[in-house]
């Protein structure tokens, strides 16, 4: 049997289409490793895909892991040897706090004018007052409220002179700095800065209290599917697509007690030392810088939908968007969140609206 040149020429198309096929389904996934590290209070999970160019994974995970714990050491408010313990334990006298510290502190006031002040950084007393770092909760007295909230001003911080390894930093007698609300967050950008380094381009960093960073695509190149909680329930309201982008959320339903039938949760706000009351539930921000994102969630509920939308059309700069959810169920998007953000089975009758 002779074929015809037009025919030979098909059928040898379609066989090296096929083999084309064949060959880019049997290429090898990257492979996923990962690792668990507790620090700043809950379970981070660091996970990457394939071998770096420069190490192999397993070294890659072994660095990120130092960094988290080493950082750690520098941020907390709670260890002896932290600079921030240091710091507010010295009565009104400059401290010296190492770089990591200055940097991030430094990073954390300028958000916190950028909010006009719903994110303070020296809101700690009253959060201790309030029994969320003990465990030992309670309601403070309205004139102890009063007293506290005469104690949260982040400008009163002065960032001093610069030293070789860092700065020294003082802030009144009686008053206590805590950088909770960004250090998951700068964590995540100095986390991703190593992938990077180390030509890591898959990975998702979940540190987290709902602060995650996702590295490039998944394997298949397909964006990260993230959920977010239902603050009203043990369910997920929908899922955001991610790809190298962070995302923030903070929620009422994180952090919290009950007394008398009142839910008191952890995300103050600075004008009162009580608990936001603000008509939301939860805030969720994406953007390319973690602690923006880690930042805002919190200074955006704080301020509510209405004044948190026009901060949010006031600063395109950052490059953020949002998902605001009300105390009625309502869910309301910004343009740029509405593309990534579907809801969840069980949810789709839910109410969304989206900003403008």
């Amino acid at each position: 049997m002779v074929l015809r040149a037009g025919y030979w020429k098909k059928g040898l198309a379609l066989v090296l289409a096929l083999a084309l096929t064949l060959l880019g389904g049997c290429q090898r996934q990257p492979e996923k490793h990962d690792r668990q590290v507790f620090a700043m209070d809950t379970i981070m999970t660091l996970t990457v895909y394939g071998d770096g160019l420069t190490q192999t994974a397993e070294e890659v995970l072994a660095e990120l892991e130092y960094e988290v714990k080493w950082l750690e050491g520098f941020y907390s408010a709670t260890d002896p040897q932290g600079d921030l313990y240091r710091l507010n334990a010295a009565n009104g006298e400059p401290t010296e706090v190492n770089n990591p510290t200055a940097s991030l502190l430094r990073e954390a006031i300028e958000l916190c004018a950028l909010t006009g002040g719903a994110l303070d950084i020296t809101a700690y007393p009253a959060v201790e007052a309030w029994g969320f770092i003990s465990g030992d909760y309670r309601v403070p007295a309205a004139e102890e409220l009063a007293e506290l909230a005469q104690k949260i001003d982040y400008t009163r911080i002065v960032l001093g002179e610069e030293t070789e390894s860092g700065r020294f930093v003082s802030l009144p007698a009686g008053m206590e700095a805590e950088l909770g609300a960004v250090a998951k967050g700068k964590l995540a950008d100095t986390l991703a800065g190593i992938l990077a380094a180390c030509d890591v381009h898959t990975a998702l960093l979940d540190l987290g209290q709902s602060t995650i960073m996702a590295v490039g695509a998944k394997p298949d190149g397909s964006p990260w599917r993230i959920a977010v909680q239902d603050p009203a329930g043990a369910g997920y309201l929908g899922v955001i697509e991610l790809t190298d982008l962070a995302v923030g959320t903070s929620g009422g339903y994180q952090r919290f007690f009950e007394q008398d039938g009142e839910t008191y949760w952890h995300i103050l706000d600075p004008a009162t030392a009580a608990p936001a009351r603000s008509g939301l539930t939860s805030v969720t921000v994406v953007g390319p810088s973690g602690l923006v994102c880690d930042g805002l969630s919190t200074a955006l509920f704080v301020m509510g939908l209405e004044e948190g939308a026009q901060f949010w059309r006031d600063h395109p700069e950052l490059e953020i968007e949002v998902l605001f959810v009300t105390e009625d169920g309502t869910l309301y998007v910004t343009p740029g969140m509405d593309e990534r953000f579907s809801l969840a089975q069980g949810y789709e009758d839910r109410e969304v609206q989206v900003l403008t």
